[in-house]
């Protein structure tokens, strides 16, 4: 890699590419989570007692989690939640980005994409307050299904997880159309029209052709997805019920309601180990390594 900079570069450039690259890596990435696994394992204890006979390692915030049933079922909602929010993202994305690598023409491609982008140039909490009005009670999308005559009452979007599920499928919908545009864009259509003359049909050619040469760009839009949802905060606490509380609304307390750091970073930490056995998973799934992931 510091050959190939180098030959493009100069040796001095690539020098301080890598040396930014290596600052942000460690102060933006290793550090915070060091700091973070340290505080996981500390008991809360006021400043006069840090440093004491008190002071010393333990798993007691990780028991904590064991201990709380309610938690416990917060934690394997947002999981089940999060995996429901990626499936639903792939299946509307995925006719989406082969109709912009494969059907539309480059400009319609542009007109799509451009529609995709432009409401993300607002900010996510607008976005999410707009989904808000839209699934409220009284709001448009309830006042469109009762003069179509499709229901009797109004619906409460958001009285359960469906709020949040639509909310969080909106938000990150880039992220799942970008990696799989860029996987199909790149399949020689030849492949698809042989594949339509020799008799087979639309679904067993996405199923023998195209899903296996997009396994990349749908490992990572998976991988970005549920990260995101998994991590998420405000769509569920503006979206969300009282009864529809998402993880990441716990750890906030721990942090900020509750002052307690330490089971706070517990709980973030638990939360950081399950994205990264989920990446594991998919690449297992997918058969695929980290160097198709970062293409």
């Amino acid at each position: 890699m510091y050959k190939q900079l180098s030959q493009r570069f100069g040796p001095l450039i690539t020098f301080g590419i890598l040396l930014l690259m290596l600052l942000w890596l460690v102060m933006l990435v290793i550090l915070p989570q060091i700091l973070m696994i340290d505080y996981s394992f500390s008991p809360n204890l006021p400043p006069s007692q840090l440093g004491g006979p008190d002071d010393n390692y333990t798993l007691s915030n990780y028991a904590t989690l064991l201990d709380n049933q309610i938690h416990q079922s917060i934690f394997f909602k947002t999981i089940w939640s999060s995996v429901l929010v990626t499936v639903c993202t792939l299946m509307l994305c995925y006719p989406l980005a082969f109709y912009l690598a494969k059907v539309a023409t480059p400009r319609q491609a542009a007109l799509c994409v451009l529609l995709l982008i432009i409401p993300f140039w607002i900010n996510e909490i607008l976005r999410t307050f707009s989904w808000y009005i839209i699934l409220s009670y009284r709001g448009p999308l309830n006042a469109m299904l009762l003069s179509l005559d499709l229901i009797d009452r109004p619906i409460r979007f958001l009285s359960g997880d469906a709020g949040v599920i639509i909310g969080m499928v909106y938000a990150y919908i880039l992220f799942m159309v970008f990696p799989l545009y860029n996987a199909i864009e790149s399949l020689d259509g030849n492949q698809i029209k042989a594949a339509r003359n020799l008799g087979s049909g639309w679904i067993r050619t996405h199923y023998r052709i195209v899903i296996p040469h997009a396994k990349p760009g749908i490992a990572t839009g998976c991988i970005m997805v549920f990260m995101l949802s998994a991590g998420s905060y405000a769509v569920p606490a503006l979206l969300g019920s009282p009864g529809s509380r998402w993880f990441t609304q716990i750890i906030y307390n721990w942090f900020f309601e509750g002052g307690d750091w330490n089971q706070g970073a517990a709980y973030a930490f638990i939360l950081l180990l399950l994205c990264i056995g989920f990446i594991v998973l998919v690449m297992r799934l997918f058969r695929v390594g980290l160097g198709d992931i970062a293409r």
